[in-house]
């Protein structure tokens, strides 16, 4: 061990990795400068709820099967897969959000020790529970 501090990595959330890939200017100075920086990690939660509101009509990616891998691309991002101890963390949740994509991303960023850069700024609300934030 170096005693150097460690890199940190950041889940980005589905309206976060959206923004990033779009260059909008609705994220804010702190989250731009954490993806830019960070270990940049995207869940297959996000996929899939980016899948759902393509299939609905309520987001246009184009084709959602391509906006994934060019989302891992662009962002650099490496892919974190959906896991039982990720479920069983929505346990200790309180439910102060009912989003089910957000609550999942929380249990996500805490169960695998990630900062969540989300633009929802609500989610504060679970530092308490543990959550690291970047907003």
């Amino acid at each position: 061990m170096t005693g150097e501090p460690t890199e940190r990595s950041y889940l980005l959330d589905t309206h976060v990795a959206i923004f990033s890939m779009s260059q909008s200017t609705s994220l804010s100075s702190e989250a731009k400068r954490a993806i830019a920086k960070g270990r940049n990690v995207l869940s297959v939660v996000v996929y899939w709820e980016v899948m759902l509101k393509s299939m609905k009509g309520l987001l246009d990616v184009g084709d959602p099967r391509d906006w994934w891998r060019e989302a891992l691309e662009q962002l650099a991002a490496t892919p974190l897969t959906f896991k039982p101890g990720h479920i069983a963390g929505l346990y200790a949740l309180p439910v102060i959000h009912r989003d089910p994509f957000d609550r999942i991303l929380i249990a996500q960023s805490i169960v695998e020790g990630l900062t969540l850069v989300t633009a929802d700024a609500e989610l504060a609300r679970y530092s308490q529970s543990g959550l690291q934030l970047v907003i």
